[in-house]
């Protein structure tokens, strides 16, 4: 049987919980909106270069003629890999940046955080990408936003409450 001390201890300090130094903190378990802002525009550059750079090397193996020596056979899959990637990365980057933006905003206007933050944030930040192609290309761009923020939304509360971590 373990000591007294030993339990109390354990009531004191959880490992699996984290630890705040201010109440208000551990009401709000959100990053802030500069975190918000470094986190998406970080995941949408890096997970748009990654995709970018695999499109690229794809068509860079489709551009191959049979009479190239291996140097140039390499250089023609790292100019699409890297021009490709850069192009992609730098949207997505921007997508991200659009969107934490207006997810920011939203929490700061509404004063909650809930799902509906995120969906319109993910309306708006379609439509602003591609308002400069006209109306009718902004509305759909910002449906197809809002319903994959909404899916993705869906999908993580979902994983919470099915999935055991």
């Amino acid at each position: 049987m373990a000591p007294e001390g030993n339990d109390s201890a354990r009531r004191l300090y959880n490992p699996y919980q984290p630890e705040y130094l201010f109440q208000e903190e551990s009401l709000a378990q959100r990053r802030s909106w500069g975190e918000n802002l470094t986190y998406y525009t970080g995941v949408g550059y890096l997970a748009g270069s990654s995709a970018g750079a695999a499109g690229g090397f794809v068509s860079g193996m489709k551009s191959i003629e049979q009479t190239d020596t291996v140097k140039l056979k390499i250089n023609r899959i790292l100019n699409g890999s890297g021009h490709t990637g850069r192009q992609v990365g730098n949207r997505c980057g921007v997508i991200g940046l659009m969107y934490a933006a207006l997810e920011s905003g939203m929490m700061a206007t509404r004063d909650k955080d809930d799902i509906i933050n995120s969906v319109v944030a993910g309306l708006g930040t379609g439509a602003l990408y591609k308002a400069a192609a006209g109306p009718r290309s902004a509305a759909v761009a910002g449906a197809i936003g809002g319903v994959i923020v909404g899916v993705a939304v869906a999908g993580k509360q979902a994983l919470r409450r099915y999935v055991p971590i």
